[in-house]
């Protein structure tokens, strides 16, 4: 009994992070199974349109049921804001993203996250939303880490090196469809296009990250703007892959790797993960959730070797840990810093409370 007692103690205690863990999991699976169904021939553009159908369809009821009561009115201005930040952040992203994971490993997509946070911080320092003091630690600590994390990305895409002496044990007998389709265009050096792009891809989501703040002012309900951006984002990838693709027979999905990876990509990542994340940052903020990031590049890294075959070199290890450090030293400047605005807005808060009772009394 109190065996049983403990472990309910302790997964309650440890619940964030085990979602963490999970979520991590979850995206890559996505990296994962998104390069399985793009190297067996889908159109990645076609892909976009059967995800962001899937997430709207499974978002659209969690989002009537929890916020039907408390959606604000949508203006005219509002819905163009929306449906630009839709363009921007989630149809154009998206469509960049699987473009380039066709020319490029699942292990570089899922590395190039972790760039997300700093990319994030160098766009918002340049439109004055974020502040850098060098002169205090937590400054210097984000101005370095985001240099670490860009020159980490940068040597994992194209600092290869000497391959792993473990990992050389399939190379007699590789016949992964997926490790031969990135051995090709490493080959023939049209690798750093896949790379690029994803990179250009991780720009556009920061972009996007930052548009949602002055959005949500105005239209606080989370599930229910999601939902509309996934609904336009919908309309958008439609007209973009009707578009580049007027085959009928490639929009046709069977039963294979195809129908699953849309359909976890469109109701695992985009529905189920995006609460997730939110229960997380809830519990325990958004600086804890962002610090296992990483984790989701070593998941991804460790099955594309095993299960794919994918070959991993030396360059990329040092790659993924300076791009890691790099993460680490921006998050931990950040908390660093919100921590001293907390600091600083409690004596003023006493001081105020101290001026309102001398002045009753």
């Amino acid at each position: 009994m109190m065996n049983l007692q403990t472990l309910v103690k302790n997964y309650e205690s440890n619940k964030p992070y085990i979602a963490m863990l999970l979520v991590q999991a979850i995206y890559a699976g996505m990296a994962l199974l998104s390069k399985a169904s793009i190297s067996s021939g889908m159109n990645p553009f076609i892909f976009v349109v059967y995800r962001q159908a899937f997430a709207t369809l499974s978002l659209a009821p969690f989002a009537y049921f929890f916020e039907r009561k408390d959606v604000p009115q949508l203006s005219y201005t509002l819905i163009w804001k929306i449906f630009f930040s839709s363009l921007i952040g989630l149809t154009i992203t998206l469509n960049m993203y699987y473009h380039g994971l066709n020319h490029t490993s699942a292990t570089f997509a899922a590395a190039s996250t972790n760039l997300i946070p700093a990319i994030t911080f160098v766009i918002a320092l340049i439109l004055r939303i974020e502040r850098i003091y060098i002169k205090e630690l937590h400054g210097s600590a984000k101005l370095i880490g985001s240099i670490g994390s860009v020159c980490g990305a940068l040597v994992f895409a194209f600092v290869k090196g000497p391959s792993l002496n473990f990992m050389t044990w399939y190379t007699s007998g590789e016949n992964s469809e997926v490790a031969s389709t990135t051995n090709q265009f490493s080959s023939t050096g049209e690798f750093i296009k896949g790379p690029l792009t994803i990179l250009f891809a991780n720009i556009l989501w920061s972009c996007w990250s930052i548009m949602q703040a002055p959005i949500m002012k105005e239209y606080p309900a989370k599930l229910s703007l999601i939902t509309l951006q996934c609904f336009f984002s919908l309309i958008q990838a439609t007209l973009w892959a009707g578009a580049m693709e007027r085959n009928l027979s490639s929009w046709k999905l069977g039963w294979d790797v195809n129908l699953l990876s849309v359909a976890y990509c469109g109701i695992i990542v985009t529905a189920f993960t995006y609460w997730l994340q939110l229960w997380s940052i809830q519990k325990r903020g958004p600086v804890f959730t962002s610090m296992f990031t990483p984790l989701a590049l070593i998941i991804t890294a460790i099955v594309s070797a095993f299960v794919w075959k994918e070959i991993i070199y030396v360059g990329s290890v040092c790659g993924g840990v300076l791009l890691a450090a790099g993460l680490y030293l921006v998050l931990w400047g950040k908390s660093r810093e919100l921590h001293g605005k907390i600091s600083e807005q409690k004596p003023e808060e006493e001081t105020t409370l101290e001026s309102i009772k001398t002045q009753a009394e």
